[in-house]
């Protein structure tokens, strides 16, 4: 009899222990399922991501090309027909192309500011009443492919545009679409005609008795 009982109390324990572990594994196992899913799903966002950050760096390298390229060529100094402009007039038709270039290269403009002749441009402090200065900043919102294109018609453009600066970020909610922060520098001569042979030669443009060169 104590046999029995004792042998009936060892099933009803492994019968507990059983049913403690069936419990036990139907709360946890979809959790353990969904943290698997979850690691998943963070080792393909985490690959595109990578994916993404490369062709960032790529986009940023190439930028950082055509930057210098900028730099170091030579390009002539905007000159409208009529030298009495105002600010507005004056800047109209390179303004109005870099607007051109961006749309034509499917980029979005959020928001745009300009500001004229800025103090701490060499053109502005040597050379006031011949040469202007407009200072252009845009948030853009684009593709790669796009903002590098853009970039690109920037450098092939005929007339000197610096850029001041070019800050690129991935859209938080879709990587694939970038909001850039662009600053360019518009520049404008208003010297009579015979000074357009001084005009052409970027690398010593006399102003007032100094020289300098295409800011950098």
């Amino acid at each position: 009899m104590d046999k029995s009982k004792r042998y009936y109390g060892v099933l009803a324990f492994l019968a507990a222990v059983g049913l403690l572990i069936f419990i036990v594994y139907s709360l946890f196992s979809p959790k353990v399922v969904e943290i698997k899913s979850l690691e998943s799903s963070v080792n393909s966002k985490q690959g595109q991501l990578e994916t993404l950050e490369k062709k960032l760096s790529i986009v940023k390298q190439k930028i950082k090309k055509i930057k210098d390229s900028i730099f170091t060529s030579q390009k002539k100094i905007y000159s409208p027909i009529e030298s009495d402009l105002g600010s507005d007039t004056l800047f109209f038709t390179l303004y109005n192309d870099i607007i051109e270039m961006v749309h034509a290269n499917t980029v979005k403009i959020k928001k745009i500011d300009y500001q004229y002749n800025p103090e701490d441009d060499p053109f502005v402090n040597f050379g006031k009443g011949i040469y202007f200065v407009c200072d252009v900043e845009m948030e853009l919102v684009s593709n790669y492919v796009n903002l590098g294109k853009l970039i690109q018609d920037i450098y092939q453009y005929p007339y000197y545009v610096k850029i001041n600066g070019l800050e690129v970020k991935p859209y938080e909610k879709d990587k694939k679409i970038l909001i850039s922060n662009l600053s360019l520098r518009l520049y404008a001569h208003t010297e009579p005609d015979e000074e357009t042979e001084t005009q052409s030669n970027p690398e010593a443009v006399p102003m007032n008795n100094a020289k300098t060169s295409l800011p950098q």
